[in-house]
């Protein structure tokens, strides 16, 4: 399986090469067919582009091809002057669908992006760290980040997004905390496929910065089932051999449920903003959130409250024994957060 965000990825350009692979002459003769002007060699065949309409117009040629033909052929697009290598071959839909979003393709590609911070405090509203969030460069075309996630899955580009997300996160973390302040940090578990070999860039970015691993706190993040639990549960155990802890996100809704938190046991249970929200006056969220403490003191995971925008649901989560509070209440994420005294 291939690890998209651990190989070179070229974006699409005005002018370059399409390379088709495997080689044989029944597609040569297709291709033919469709009236396209193409080359070959004993592995791959190419044809040249001099603008994206051109690219358009070929890849629809492409797609007139018999569709057992185009399940067997990977494409590969490079820049002017620039060879086919060995990696990268997507499929011709994930081809189309980056030339469909090219925008946006641009933006991740060209990590068009920053981390932004949103303090995390105890219950004396003490600063103790930050969730690092992703947000549109300055000056930079603007996007909701779930949607720039939603299209780097499309087109194949989801590990390397949530790999230079991380790593654009762990830098600007070095820029502006000192040590011993957390930094929760975002991972898609279905873009790690490999812990030991994908989550190197992660582990070498703390080393080369000279960070403590003990400040960084990885929190998964998913919008579908977890279906692989032990594959999971070994990207945890990796992130604890290097020194980090592990959260899970948006418990007690969506695909976070409370029977995943008890088998995954990670060191921080971040409650979803829907209990919070005005939990104060609602008893059937108020009985969730206390279950949710409970079952997390039974293998030692701090809670924390997400989501909270009111004094009155603060005060409710300390009283439930919530250790941990994130939200517009205490301050909305920013690209730098307050200066720190040494």
């Amino acid at each position: 399986m291939n690890c998209s965000g651990c190989s070179p990825i070229y974006p699409i350009e005005d002018q370059g090469t399409l390379y088709l692979r495997p080689f044989s002459p029944m597609l040569l003769e297709a291709l033919q067919t469709q009236g396209m002007s193409i080359e070959h060699s004993d592995h791959y065949i190419w044809v040249h582009f001099d603008n994206l309409d051109m690219l358009q117009s070929e890849l629809e040629k492409i797609g007139r091809l018999d569709s057992s033909v185009l399940e067997a052929i990977s494409f590969q697009v490079r820049a002017m002057q620039e060879q086919a290598d060995q990696e990268d071959w997507i499929s011709l839909g994930l081809l189309e669908n980056r030339f469909k979003h090219a925008d946006m393709v641009s933006i991740i590609l060209e990590k068009k992006f920053s981390s932004h911070m949103q303090p995390i405090v105890d219950a004396s509203q003490q600063i103790i760290g930050y969730e690092f969030l992703l947000r549109p460069a300055e000056n930079g075309r603007t996007f909701n980040a779930y949607e720039l996630f939603e299209i780097a899955r499309d087109t194949g580009l989801h590990s390397f997004l949530d790999r230079t997300a991380r790593i654009s996160a762990i830098e600007t973390s070095s820029v502006f905390l000192p040590q011993g302040i957390k930094r929760f940090v975002n991972f898609l578990p279905s873009s790690i496929y490999n812990p030991e070999y994908c989550l190197t860039h992660t582990f070498e970015v703390i080393e080369r910065l000279g960070l403590d691993p003990k400040d960084f706190v990885f929190e998964v993040v998913e919008t579908e089932p977890i279906k692989h639990m032990d594959a999971l549960q070994h990207i945890f155990q990796v992130y604890r051999n290097h020194g980090m802890s592990v959260a899970l996100d948006d418990v007690g809704a969506g695909f976070s449920t409370i029977e995943l938190m008890n088998r995954l046991e990670p060191d921080f249970v971040k409650i979803d903003r829907s209990l919070i929200d005005h939990c104060d006056d609602d008893p059937v969220k108020q009985q969730k959130i206390i279950h949710i403490v409970e079952m997390s003191r039974r293998f030692g995971g701090q809670v924390l409250a997400e989501g909270v925008e009111r004094i009155e649901e603060f005060d409710f989560c300390r009283s439930a024994g919530i250790e941990l509070a994130q939200g517009y209440y205490f301050g909305k994420p920013s690209a730098q957060p307050p200066t720190y005294s040494n």
